[in-house]
């Protein structure tokens, strides 16, 4: 039998979550603002911790998993940052739902990557906890190549489009477009340089707000990498996640050829020494 979602035909999906925003944005004012964000990074697996941890029944989700607001969102010609923070607060329960002992949350993974966020999130959350999954960046950006290609974005061929990115990224970097299609598609090798992004938060957040964590681990052992989750916001971190399936795993498994691997391998060993050493951990990527 068929669900009731896929039975409804899309745009009334579309305009029913339009209108309920509506209604939760009037009543800002009421609404929490989110205790713990996960930051990133994309195709990391936040779509999977996002789901595990909903499940949790002291936390409580944002209205949609990745709220962008931060960031100003993923249409260049759209800027959420500019709705303002009652925007923002609508996407989460009202207070008198959470309580002393229930918390809220959001995954945006565009979040680390941004310059802007940062500052902003410090501006509004000061004391919220932030969470940073990241993965193997040569693992990630091959990952991220497929899904440009998929969505119809990138038309080079792989190796060309990682050796054209600074060429394609300069102007981009140099006036500060953040918003820019070139910054959010084809930044492949960027997006994996994890020292520096980190450091941007750790300029305004004091470690102890700050959780690193790696992908690889957290598909092998997701239950125990839960548990450290758990542990980090302050909630029971006996509860075990009923479902552990991974989620939005992309779908272009396709191999690329040694060259593309050790290329990248190579661009990212300097970089990745540097995270190890910022974090006081490595990941032997």
């Amino acid at each position: 039998m068929f669900s009731q979602r896929f039975l409804t035909p899309r745009w009334i999906r579309k305009s029913a979550k339009g209108l309920a925003l509506a209604y939760r944005w009037g009543t800002s004012r009421d609404r929490a603002l989110p205790d713990f964000i996960i930051v990133g990074a994309q195709k990391a697996g936040t779509s999977s911790l996002f789901h595990y941890l909903r499940q949790h029944p002291q936390l409580v989700p944002s209205f949609t998993k990745e709220v962008h607001f931060f960031d100003g969102g993923l249409h260049p010609g759209i800027d959420n940052f500019e709705k303002g923070p009652a925007w923002y607060r609508a996407h989460f329960p009202p207070k008198s739902a959470l309580g002393e002992r229930r918390q809220t949350f959001e995954a945006s993974p565009l979040y680390l990557f941004n310059p802007l966020v940062p500052e902003r999130i410090h501006d509004l959350v000061p004391t919220v906890k932030l969470i940073a999954l990241l993965r193997n960046p040569t693992e990630r950006a091959i990952s991220h190549y497929f899904h440009e290609r998929r969505a119809g974005h990138e038309t080079l061929p792989v190796m060309e489009a990682l050796l054209a990115e600074e060429q394609r990224l300069a102007p981009v970097i140099d006036s500060g477009d953040y918003k820019s299609e070139a910054f959010m598609n084809f930044s492949y090798k960027k997006r994996g340089l994890y020292r520096e992004q980190l450091e941007r938060f750790a300029a305004y957040f004091p470690w102890s707000q700050i959780l690193v964590l790696s992908s690889e681990e957290f598909f092998s052992e997701p239950g125990q990498t839960l548990r450290r989750v758990l542990e980090f916001v302050g909630v029971d971190p006996e509860f075990k996640a009923s479902d552990l399936k991974p989620r939005n795993v992309g779908r272009n498994k396709a191999k690329v050829g040694h060259e593309v691997s050790r290329y990248l391998d190579d661009y990212f060993e300097p970089h990745n020494q540097a995270l190890y050493r910022l974090i006081g951990k490595g990941f032997d990527w």
